[in-house]
């Protein structure tokens, strides 16, 4: 299910290089187009990420397997209530979340990758090449693995149904947050399981979500097949145009986009931004009736998300692009909230048709073109 590489390249390689073990060409990729994220080894990836990975904080088996219980009966029961805001996935089965520590967040997340990239897993990653990366994806991984809550991938498959779609939940790291935010845990697990089950619905109740990602994806990490010379002279032409890019790596990947890329780029971007805001919308609608304390999380857990990090995590959130990702949280939820505001979610669920539904950037800051667009 991965999109076309936009260039083809096979004409501009000679026999040794379409010979060299190290390159990373797609099975079945008629291009010849390298796929730069392949060359990762993401076994390596995954043991030495979850080796690095930080332990979390210290808390005693007890808490550990209380919290696990808790979070597997929250999940199941944020459906009922997700489903009814949303009016998604009526009907669908109720899947059981895997609650995960930081290691096995790990793990999945780097099982999950190749299926994302739509690579074959047993090309993937072979050679110095792939070790390198490899290692260099083992210390985002390790990184990441302390800031995030839950996830759901929809690109995995369920270990105990075969279904595709798993609901993950990182409890060190919900403990952890739980506690620095002085809330009350029960409350705030329940509140963590809104925002995940909402798009563990998404996702199930419209399929055509995932491929569309993929598709995206794979258009955005493929190698345009430049020369330097016509590379070097884009970037130019793009700096000289003064087009507006995101902050940290996520504007330099901007620099070096073919315009096919490009489009790519913004589709990936709002889409995230769609997920990320319909979630916060759902939270917050679903919040005041199911979580009595919800004042109280919301004002806490936003001001945690704007309070200033030391320097080396503000670094690193500026280049895997964490800040531009907090940004569409807040730019997405107004996009929601102005448009089941105007029309009701019935209408608003229009977004999840098609491609064609979906707004674009601008339409995301000005949500009645959209409506005037689409309904």
């Amino acid at each position: 299910m991965r999109g076309a590489d936009p260039v083809t390249t096979a004409d501009t390689h000679d026999d040794r290089t379409r010979n060299d073990p190290d390159r990373n060409d797609a099975p079945g990729d008629e291009t010849g187009a390298q796929k730069p994220l392949a060359s990762i080894d993401w076994g390596l990836a995954a043991s030495l990420g979850g080796r690095i990975a930080r332990p979390g904080p210290r808390v005693t088996r007890y808490t550990m397997d209380l919290a696990h219980a808790e979070l597997i009966e929250a999940s199941a029961r944020a459906e009922g209530p997700v489903r009814e805001v949303t009016m998604l996935a009526d009907g669908l089965r109720v899947p059981t979340a895997r609650v995960l520590d930081r290691s096995g967040w790990i793990e999945a997340a780097a099982a999950s990758m190749p299926a994302m990239l739509g690579d074959d897993v047993e090309r993937t990653g072979h050679g110095i090449a792939g070790k390198v990366g490899g290692v260099q994806a083992a210390g985002l991984l390790a990184f990441l693995s302390s800031a995030i809550l839950g996830q759901y991938d929809p690109f995995s498959t369920d270990p105990e149904t075969g279904e595709p779609g798993v609901l993950m939940l990182v409890a060190p790291n919900i403990i952890g947050v739980e506690r620095q935010l002085r809330v009350v845990p029960s409350d705030f697990r329940y509140w963590v399981c809104l925002h995940e089950v909402t798009h563990r619905v998404q996702f199930s109740a419209n399929p055509w979500l995932a491929d569309y990602m993929r598709t995206n994806v794979g258009l955005l990490t493929g190698d345009s097949g430049e020369s330097t010379a016509e590379l070097v002279g884009r970037i130019a032409e793009t700096l000289r145009s003064g087009r507006k890019r995101e902050n940290g790596v996520l504007g330099l990947m901007q620099l070096v986009q073919t315009p096919e890329q490009s489009e790519a780029f913004e589709r990936v971007m709002v889409l995230g931004t769609l997920l990320e805001g319909h979630a916060d919308h759902v939270m917050d609608a679903v919040g005041p009736a199911h979580v009595p304390t919800v004042e109280q999380i919301r004002s806490a857990f936003d001001a945690r998300r704007s309070r200033p990090q030391n320097p080396l995590q503000r670094l690193i959130r500026a280049l895997i692009g964490m800040d531009a990702k907090l940004a569409q949280y807040v730019r997405g939820k107004a996009f929601v909230d102005a448009v089941v505001d105007r029309v009701g979610m019935a209408a608003f669920n229009t977004v999840w048709t098609s491609p064609d539904t979906m707004p674009t950037m601008a339409e995301i800051d000005d949500p009645e073109q959209w409506i005037a667009r689409v309904l």
